[in-house]
This record gives C-alpha cells, sequence and structure tokens, in this order.
C-alpha cells in the first residue's frame, strides 16, 4: 500500500506528540504537516515544542515547518486532531466540510448522534455513521471521534462482560493518571501528597460515553445501551495509565471464573481484527492479587491492550475487578490512529 499522507493539528502537545510518536514508521500513514497554535507557526517543530515524552522525537519531525491548523495549509487525506475542545468544536467540521477524514481525540463532537464514537475492537459497525454524516451535512469529509481515556478501558471490559451476561449497572472509581490533563497539567503543590477528587466534565463523560460505544446501530442512529452508570473521578500522582474500579450488576448471577473466562476470549470486531494498531490480545486478565498496576501494566500489547485483575464477587452487585488502559495511547493517540485505520479499511476516505 502507498502511504496515505497525514497532518496532525495540536502537534506541539502532549497527545500531539504522542501521535507523532505513534505515527513514526507507521505502514499505512505518512506525516506531511505538523499544525499548532498562532504562536508555533513557522518555527520548525523542535524549537516550537517541550517534547515531555520518555521516547526520543524522531529524526523527521525535528525540522518540519509548523502550518497554521487551516484546511488550506496542508494538503493531506487524514488529520489526527489533538486540539482542546473549545477550537476542535469549529475547527473540525471546516476541515471535514473541506474533505478531510478528521480522527479527533477532542470530546467537541463525541455526543452528535452522525459521529461515531468508536472503540474498533468492540464496535467497528458503528464506522456506518459516516456515510450518514455525509449525507446530512453535505460533506467530503468527515469526523469521527475516540472517547474520554477513562472510559476506554471500562468499556472494552464491559463489552467482553456485556455480550455474555448483559450489564445492567456498573459503578466505577477512576484513579487518572497526571498526563490526562495535559502538559503541564496539574501544579505539583496541587497532586504531590495528594488525590484530587474532582476532574471537570469527566464523571458526566464516564456515565455517558459508554452506553452509545455499547449501543446498536439501527436505521443509521445509534441506540443507547441500557444500563446504568455511577462514576467517580479522581486525578493521582501516576504519570501515565488509568485505572478504574469497578462493580458489575448483571441480568444474572456470574461468577468471577465464567467474567474471566468471557474477558480473556473476547476477539476484536471482524473488521478491526488485523489493522496495525489493533490490541493483541485485546484484553488481559491479571491473577496477581496486587496487578494491574500502572507501572507494570501499561505498556502491555504496546500499551493498546485492556488489563483487567482483581475479578472477585461483590457484595452489592455480583461482580468487581480493576481496569487499567494507557491513557494516551489507547485511550487517545493510538485511538484516534486505530480509527484511521478502519476508515481506510473500509473505504471511506
Amino acid at each position: 500500500m502507498k502511504q496515505i499522507p497525514v497532518a496532525v493539528l495540536g502537534a506541539t502537545g502532549s497527545v500531539g506528540q504522542r501521535f507523532i510518536s505513534l505515527l513514526d514508521g507507521h505502514p499505512w500513514f505518512k506525516v506531511v504537516a505538523l499544525a499548532a497554535s498562532d504562536r508555533s507557526v513557522g518555527q520548525v517543530f523542535s524549537k516550537a515544542c517541550r517534547w515531555v515524552l520518555a521516547e526520543p522525537m524522531p529524526g523527521w519531525a525535528r525540522d518540519m515547518v509548523i502550518v497554521p491548523a487551516t484546511p488550506g495549509s496542508m494538503d493531506t487525506k487524514i488529520v489526527f486532531s489533538a486540539l482542546p475542545a473549545d477550537l476542535a468544536v469549529d475547527l473540525e467540521p471546516q476541515f471535514a466540510k473541506a474533505g478531510f477524514a478528521v480522527c479527533s481525540n477532542a470530546s467537541s463532537h463525541r455526543r452528535a448522534e452522525d459521529v461515531p464514537l468508536l472503540l474498533p475492537e468492540i464496535n467497528a459497525d458503528h464506522i456506518a455513521l459516516v456515510r450518514e454524516q455525509r449525507k446530512l451535512r453535505g460533506w467530503n469529509g468527515c469526523i469521527t471521534t475516540n472517547p474520554n481515556c477513562t472510559s476506554t478501558g471500562l468499556t472494552v471490559a464491559l463489552k467482553a462482560l456485556d455480550e455474555s451476561f448483559e450489564v445492567k449497572k456498573v459503578f466505577a472509581v477512576s484513579l487518572q493518571a497526571l498526563s490526562g490533563a495535559g502538559y503541564p497539567g496539574v501544579p505539583s503543590m496541587d497532586i504531590n501528597d495528594n488525590v484530587i477528587p474532582y476532574i471537570g466534565g469527566e464523571e458526566d463523560k464516564v456515565e455517558w460515553e459508554p452506553r452509545k460505544m455499547l449501543g446498536k446501530l439501527n436505521n443509521n442512529q445509534i441506540q443507547l445501551a441500557d444500563m446504568k452508570f455511577s462514576a467517580h473521578t479522581n486525578r493521582v500522582a501516576v504519570i501515565d495509565g488509568h485505572t478504574v474500579c469497578v462493580s458489575v450488576e448483571f441480568s444474572q448471577p456470574v461468577t468471577p471464573g465464567q467474567a474471566i473466562q468471557a474477558m480473556s476470549d473476547f476477539q476484536a470486531h471482524a473488521a478491526a481484527r488485523d489493522l496495525p494498531s489493533a490490541p493483541k490480545p485485546v484484553i488481559v486478565v491479571r491473577d496477581e492479587a496486587d496487578r494491574p498496576q500502572p507501572r507494570l501494566d501499561r505498556y502491555t500489547g504496546k500499551g493498546m491492550t485492556t488489563v483487567v485483575g482483581r475479578v472477585r464477587p461483590d457484595p452489592l452487585f455480583h461482580l468487581k475487578f480493576v481496569v487499567l488502559s494507557h491513557n494516551t495511547i489507547r485511550g487517545a493517540a493510538g485511538g484516534s490512529i486505530y480509527n484511521a485505520e478502519l476508515l481506510v479499511q473500509e473505504g471511506l476516505l
């Protein structure tokens, strides 16, 4: 396959940097444009960007000149958006109208009825909404989104369980990494020796987004999944990796062994199973008493695999367990790249 030219919007930020790192050597995509705010435009990337990842900055990115985040400044088929939500709400539709496929990490359009909210391993069929979106809006391009980084691993685990046992209620408490707040993120005087029990807008996302992703596509509309959520979201002093402690009630009693088997056996949707970024395996269930842990488990499956542990009975619901997902890989840049691969696979560019 001839490599497809792509661009990164918001390239100097922490998620933008993760896009650049993950796209380095990608078999399908070649980055030909990096876009950022006006103060960075015209500078070479290495001068405008304070690189914060452990992985080195790719050599090809160092001397790329940053261009404006406007459709007329680049000649690509796909744009990966790491834009803040307040900018994405207007800029992403401009790109879609101009014919670009926008694969967005922003929250701005996740609730739109004609915009797919994708985790390809669980709901690749929702990509069909792109055709409806183009018809309704008169676009040649499109917008696809990946979910909130806390919703990601939680929803993957719930999909495996819902398929077998029908999930009815979910109670979730998150322990969210600092990188989820972007760079420079949370001040050290706030987070050191501390847990911050509030992340603006986060609980609403975690309570709603899984219902869209686990919903059914009928007549070009998503019927939200019939399950109830209650979420508490907390910021903790971990660099990468969101941990979620989950209690679940099903339509029937489920043993820990049954749940472990269902999650261990879960396979990605056929359309997304062999894509370059597909998590392999989709879910790993750890049997140690003290796993998963962010420092030890966040790079499982190159950061794309959902890790589950401590599956046990719940005295109020049926089961409880712990989920870990790498928030800037599977929950952000890696998820958007996976969505773009699905667009290509389905002939939707």
